[in-house]
This record gives structure tokens, C-alpha cells and sequence, in this order.
């Protein structure tokens, strides 16, 4: 599925303006602007969001963190996430997200890990995960580099472009009495064999916890449905909301350079952002995010929602 949530506002505010105010408590959310409408409390909503780094040639041509910043806020609280899974996030952008999401608990930035170049899209972009103080309970966390030694903050190996690292929670959660575990990560875009062995960090990394506990994986992959990275994620257990819900078929892309179906490339992106699931949990609805908020989009990538039923 994949929708537009500004159509879909402006035709259910004409609908709903004909409802009297005892229906719409009964019939609606909290919010008309959700991703999937009616929700389960105790389902779980989870955002993968690669928010494109803050970079003075996008500000150049209005397109920076500071033009597109409140627009990117906007998009991502409509969909009244649990937890969500950045990717591209430079320090000033994770301190805007903390003070502007202050009932959310924000990990995976925090620490003295960093390359040898500190600035700009070839610094440490970091992969922080936001989760909802109110509905979870911090179990464990941690950060490991994808790389022949995960555990030295900045290594690179087999030719990546950059330093790459996953950051993952463990949560207990107040509303389904349920624990589970999200990690969040970005692959390389140029080499492909850097692709194939972060991923293989992951998926290894993953193996150890028992069949019961529900893993979700979020990220920026940098490879598409049809790519031997997704392949090896299938094979290890994993499976795609997105697949699972609507089938192989293509469904475009979720880059387009800032400018949604205006995207002159569009027939050739590829669906690049995923929310994998493993165990005991069931996609509801999985959703690629194309709002814009008059005309600015939040990032060069479309974000991805799904619900999940644990």
C-alpha cells in the first residue's frame, strides 16, 4: 500500500465534517492523520526514516535540514509512531529530533566514535532509534560497527564508502506485557561486497536470540527486492512487512530527490527503506509515507511505516 496521508486528509475532513461529535469519538483515532486508521493499542507502530543529512549544498538550492526540518517533524508525529529508526542523522539534527520529541527516549548517537573525516555526508551519520517513554521499558541497547571488528567505533571494512554502524533497543513492552528487540542500520551505497558482508554482521549478530523473541530490523539498504542483500535477509528467517502484505510486485521506489512523483527518475528508483520482521509477530499494514507539508518533503527518501501485531 502506499499512500499519500495530504489526499487522504482533505477527503475524510469533508467526511467527517458531516459526522456529529459523539460518532466521531466512537469511529476514529485520536488522530485522522495515521498511517493505517483503526489501531490496536497493543499493536506496534514502527517508522524506518532516512532524514538526508544536514549538507550545505542541499541549503544551497533550499532544500537543507533547517528549510525542511519542521516539515519532517510534522510527517513523522502524524503517524503516531512507538518507535521509529533513523538513518543519515548528523549531532544538530539528533539534538532537533530529541528537544522536538521529548516523550521519546533517544539512543544510538551519544559517544566518542568517529572516522577520520567528521563533517558533512562523509562524517559519521549515525542510525539513533526513538521509542515511546510511556509505552516501554529500556531492557538493553547497544552500537556495533558493520565491519571486521564491530566493536572498534568507526572501522571500516571490504571497501566500504564509510564507517557504517546498527544500533538496537530491547524493550519491554507496558501494553502487549511482550518483550522484543529493533535494530536499525544503514549499508553502504557504492560497494557491493560491503553490502553483502554488513549485512551478514547483522544477520549473525541477530542468530544468537532465541525463536520466540520478535526482532524488527529497520534501514536504509541501499539495494532493492530483487538484490542478493534482501535474498540472504529472507534466508536468515527475516521477512518483509511490505512483501508479506502486498506481494513482489514493484510499488516504485522510496528515493526521489526531493521532489515526490515530480521525481524524473522515479520509473527507475527502487525500494530501498525495509522493516523486517522475525518471530512471533504479524504484519497489519505497511505503508510508504509520500507527505509533504506545502510542497516540502521531509527528506530525499519517502519514510516507511508498518503495524505490527506482536
Amino acid at each position: 500500500m502506499i499512500r499519500d496521508t495530504n489526499k487522504d486528509l482533505l477527503g475524510r475532513r469533508g467526511f467527517l465534517q458531516k459526522l456529529g461529535a459523539a460518532a466521531l469519538v466512537s469511529l476514529l483515532p485520536l488522530d485522522d492523520t495515521v498511517a493505517s486508521g483503526f489501531v490496536k493499542k497493543d499493536n506496534l507502530r514502527v517508522l524506518t526514516c532516512n532524514i538526508r543529512v544536514d549538507l550545505e549544498e542541499d541549503a544551497a538550492k533550499g532544500l537543507g535540514w533547517q528549510q525542511r526540518r519542521a516539515a519532517c517533524l510534522e510527517v513523522i508525529k502524524r503517524q503516531r509512531p512507538d518507535i521509529i529508526g533513523f538513518q543519515e542523522v548528523l549531532y544538530n539534527q539528533f539534538i532537533a529530533i530529541k528537544d522536538a520529541m521529548p516523550e521519546y527516549v533517544a539512543l544510538g548517537f551519544d559517544g566518542p566514535e568517529m572516522d577520520a573525516i567528521k563533517t558533512g555526508y562523509h562524517g559519521i551519520a549515525k542510525n539513533p532509534v526513538l521509542f515511546s517513554k510511556k509505552r516501554f521499558e529500556l531492557l538493553a541497547a547497544g552500537t556495533y560497527w558493520l565491519s571486521e571488528t564491530p566493536l572498534i567505533g568507526g572501522s571500516v571494512s571490504w571497501g566500504s564508502a564509510r564507517a557504517r554502524n546498527a544500533c538496537w533497543v530491547r524493550l519491554y513492552d507496558r501494553y502487549s506485557k511482550k518483550e522484543f528487540r529493533l535494530v536499525n542500520l544503514h549499508l553502504d551505497h557504492v560497494n557491493a561486497e560491503a553490502k553483502l558482508k554488513q549485512i551478514a554482521v547483522v544477520l549473525d549478530e541477530s542468530a544468537q536470540y532465541a525463536d520466540g523473541l520478535v526482532q524488527v530490523m529497520t534501514g536504509d539498504f541501499n539495494v532493492g527486492p530483487d538484490s542478493q542483500v534482501h535474498q540472504n535477509v529472507l534466508s536468515a528467517g527475516w521477512k518483509d512487512t511490505f512483501i508479506e502484505l502486498h506481494g513482489a510486485k514493484d510499488f516504485g521506489g522510496t528515493t526521489h530527490g526531493f521532489k515526490g512523483e515530480q521525481y524524473e527518475k522515479k520509473d527507475r528508483a527502487k525500494k530501498i527503506d525495509f522493516i523486517f520482521t522475525k518471530g512471533p509477530v504479524v504484519p497489519k499494514a505497511s505503508v510508504i509515507i509520500k507527505d509533504n507539508v506545502k510542497g516540502i518533503y521531509p527528506s530525499d527518501h519517502y519514510f516507511l511505516f508498518a503495524e505490527l501485531e506482536l
